[in-house]
């Protein structure tokens, strides 16, 4: 199957993108400083909503052109619809006397290539000593700069985004963030939930809205309400508690970015992201397109875990994003029977990670059954106002003492 009839198979049906303006862009571009034309270099074209991507083959003496290509196709490819190219490069080795992908017509030139051979043919082939360039199956697409988040743009209703954060699965991080955004409205914050945590969206059970969908207006939803919060999960959308998200990298975090900017978020002065594990294509993107203030670090103290969650704040690091400290959780176990504490998953992670970073340590959480008994129920620790929400709170304050202060607009009446 060629590569245009493999963009007809699986182009998407939606009116705003432009299947034949694409055709004819990826027809009718010459390859820069060559007479090729692209279409006899594509391999390979998948097309998932509104993101394009395309796999060519180049020569090394292309590799200079390459982010040329890239910015062209993507300026062309814009205005048919597409808004995000991917382009992933296969590099050809170099052939001795063979096609390096720009065209020679100088017979100058051609004269000086021959002229390297050897003349006695009883001497052994000259063998070409420059390094032969293997394909690189690592080597990532080409894209555009990446905004850095100087770059990206204030949303107009939220005035700060915290993201809460964790290197691995299983540590608490969607209770963390529940009891938290709970804790900072508590405090007297306008605060509002996003679930970006798409194959593993648990904020609706949490938070006791699971079933409900929010309404459509003009093409936004209407994000449900929860304890006073503006709050919305995938896993509102999604129908039946046990069907599983089994999409794409691409097709996740477009969803994710649709459900933070095609959302009639209120006024908000805090909007709590509770983010998925790990540090994959969803943080990447949220690094890149949405304003964050800060990052906050679940953990447990096992080595295990802290070893992740090192990933989390060198990945917060590279991208700019503040790290507005690290909460240790399920630092010690209380029996529910004779009231004995333990330490189950060692001591003193917390520290180090706050020593190591010098990042503050906002708080230790217990591991303790009435946390999971609440949230399972729907009814997190701080409405019930019960012992372990005061730790809950005690986090909620130093992180909204490391919000930026908002000037009051004078001309303003309230």
């Amino acid at each position: 199957m060629s590569w245009l009839s493999s963009l007809k198979s699986v182009f998407s049906p939606a009116t705003e993108v432009k299947e034949e303006e694409i055709q004819q862009v990826l027809q009718t571009y010459m390859l820069p400083n060559s007479e090729n034309a692209l279409k006899d270099r594509i391999t390979q074209i998948n097309v998932e909503g509104q993101v394009l991507q395309i796999t060519i083959n180049t020569f090394p003496a292309e590799a200079d052109d390459l982010q040329k290509i890239h910015d062209d196709l993507a300026d062309a490819l814009e205005k048919c619809g597409i808004n995000e190219l991917n382009m992933h490069v296969i590099q050809q080795k170099i052939q001795l006397g063979g096609d390096d992908g720009h065209s020679c017509s100088n017979p100058k030139h051609s004269h000086e290539h021959s002229h390297n051979q050897p003349e006695n043919k009883n001497l052994p082939p000259v063998v070409d000593a420059s390094p032969k360039v293997e394909e690189d199956p690592n080597n990532p697409p080409i894209q555009k700069a990446a905004p850095q988040q100087r770059d990206v743009p204030k949303h107009p209703r939220i005035q700060n985004v915290i993201v809460v954060s964790s290197g691995k699965g299983g540590v608490g991080k969607s209770t963390t963030t529940v009891n938290i955004a709970l804790a900072l409205q508590k405090i007297g914050l306008k605060v509002g939930v996003l679930d970006a945590d798409i194959y593993g969206p648990s904020i609706p059970t949490m938070l006791g809205n699971e079933g409900k969908t929010p309404k459509i207006e003009g093409e936004n939803f209407v994000p449900l309400e929860a304890y006073g919060m503006a709050v919305l999960s995938i896993g509102h959308l999604i129908g039946a508690v046990n069907t599983p998200v089994a999409w794409r990298g691409a097709k996740a975090t477009g969803a994710m970015m649709q459900l933070f900017n095609q959302t009639l978020w209120p006024d908000l002065d805090v909007l709590v992201i509770d983010m998925p594990p790990g540090t994959g294509d969803i943080q990447l993107t949220l690094a890149q397109r949405i304003p964050v203030t800060g990052a906050v670090i679940v953990t447990t103290p096992q080595n295990v875990a802290l070893m992740d969650a090192v990933k989390g704040i060198e990945l917060f690091n590279k991208v700019n994003i503040p790290v507005i400290g690290v909460v240790e959780n399920m630092s010690t176990h209380i029996c529910s029977n004779c009231g004995h504490e333990e330490q189950i998953f060692g001591t003193g992670g917390g520290d180090k990670l706050s020593e190591q970073y010098q990042i503050p340590l906002l708080g230790r959480l217990p591991l303790d059954v009435k946390i999971r008994e609440n949230v399972d129920a729907g009814t997190p620790s701080v409405m019930l106002n019960d012992e372990i929400a005061e730790k809950y709170v005690s986090i909620a304050q130093k992180i909204a003492q490391k919000l930026p202060k908002v000037e009051k607009d004078q001309k303003r009446i309230f």
